[in-house]
């Protein structure tokens, strides 16, 4: 196992780059700090030097210097501003306190831990935590519309809009309003869709929006990428769907 000494300034800096990690571990005034149930704190580092943050509900962003041992975000990171329950939302300002304090930070292996006082958060690198979901065989379901640079989530409706691809070619799932099926065709990192076909039920409201929403991005050539259990189809319009796999449960 490799330990990374930070003291090595950009070198440590590029064992970082480009990589994400799950927290396994979180530690709170020497004692054991729960998170939010179906949470865990994710970090991101790109490869233009920055990272980017969510621990269970708004996303945060910014600059990060990582020399002499420590995690620095500068002026702080910028955060969005999605209303949350206010069990997530303390476990954001705890996160976001956290980096204000520029803790220390060392890899170890697969492991990145980072240190302020008596806090403590050990994280596993994502894809040895989380390997990415494979495209087909999969069970989809709709988490978020994206318009531009406009994110929203999806509205409670009776039934979780869904994607399932088959190794055969084609696409099957429900739209909001609708069941569906068609070709899609994988090549590289696009997906070419064929016609699709499906029932003719009309729906007013906020399924009838979802469904149109999904049925302009299911349509010619989508940009496609998986990170982990997220699916995300990107028009050339700019509209983007945001799926998470489903779990065993649901599939």
């Amino acid at each position: 196992m490799t330990t990374v000494d930070p003291g090595a300034g950009s070198e440590a800096e590029d064992q970082l780059r480009g990589r994400t990690y799950l927290s396994t571990e979180v530690t709170d005034s020497g004692a054991p700090r729960e998170l939010v149930d179906g949470t865990r704190i994710s970090l991101q580092f790109t490869d233009d030097g920055r990272l980017l943050a969510n621990a269970g509900c708004n996303s945060m962003s910014g600059e990060v210097s990582l020399d002499d041992s420590r995690l620095d975000v500068g002026g702080g990171l910028a955060t969005t501003e999605m209303g949350c329950d206010p069990a997530r939302h303390e476990q954001d300002e705890w996160l976001a306190k956290l980096f204000d304090t520029s803790p220390e930070w060392r890899v170890d292996g697969d492991r990145l831990i980072l240190t302020s006082g008596e806090s403590r958060i050990v994280l596993l690198d994502r894809k040895v935590a989380q390997p990415d979901r494979p495209l087909t065989g999969t069970r989809w379901k709709l988490t978020t519309l994206i318009d531009g640079e406009v994110a929203s989530s999806v509205p409670k409706l009776d039934k979780t809009p869904d994607l399932t691809f088959t190794k055969g070619g084609e696409v099957r799932g429900f739209s909001g309003c609708n069941g569906f099926g068609g070709e899609a065709t994988v090549s590289g990192s696009t997906i070419a869709f064929g016609s699709l076909q499906g029932t003719l039920i009309a729906c007013p409201g906020a399924a009838g929006a979802v469904e149109r929403t999904v049925l302009d991005v299911l349509q010619g050539d989508v940009q496609f990428t998986i990170d982990a259990d997220q699916l995300r189809l990107r028009h050339p319009d700019g509209k983007t769907l945001v799926y998470s796999a489903a779990a065993a449960k649901d599939r």
